[in-house]
C-alpha cells in the first residue's frame, strides 16, 4: 500500500483549527493569523484514518490527502 501525502491549500485555510483538534501530530496553526502550518506532509499507512479525518472536518476543504506514486 502507497504511503499517502497531504497538500494544504493555505489561500483556502479561514483558521478553524479542526485539523490540530483532529491531528496535531500532522497539524498546527500560525499564532499570527491561525492558518493551519503542515508539520508532516506524509502520512503512514497507520495514521491515514486520523489525517483523512481531519481533512474532512475541515470546512473550507483546504486539506488534500494525495496517494504517492509507487
Amino acid at each position: 500500500m502507497a504511503n499517502k501525502t497531504i497538500e494544504v491549500l493555505h489561500e483556502r485555510c479561514m483558521g478553524a483549527g479542526n485539523c490540530v483538534e483532529v491531528a496535531p501530530d500532522f497539524f498546527d496553526q500560525d499564532p499570527m493569523d491561525g492558518t493551519v502550518i503542515l508539520l508532516h506532509p506524509q502520512v503512514a499507512p497507520g495514521d491515514e484514518a486520523v489525517v483523512e479525518k481531519a481533512a474532512n472536518v475541515c470546512p473550507v476543504a483546504a486539506i488534500i490527502l494525495h496517494s504517492a506514486a509507487s
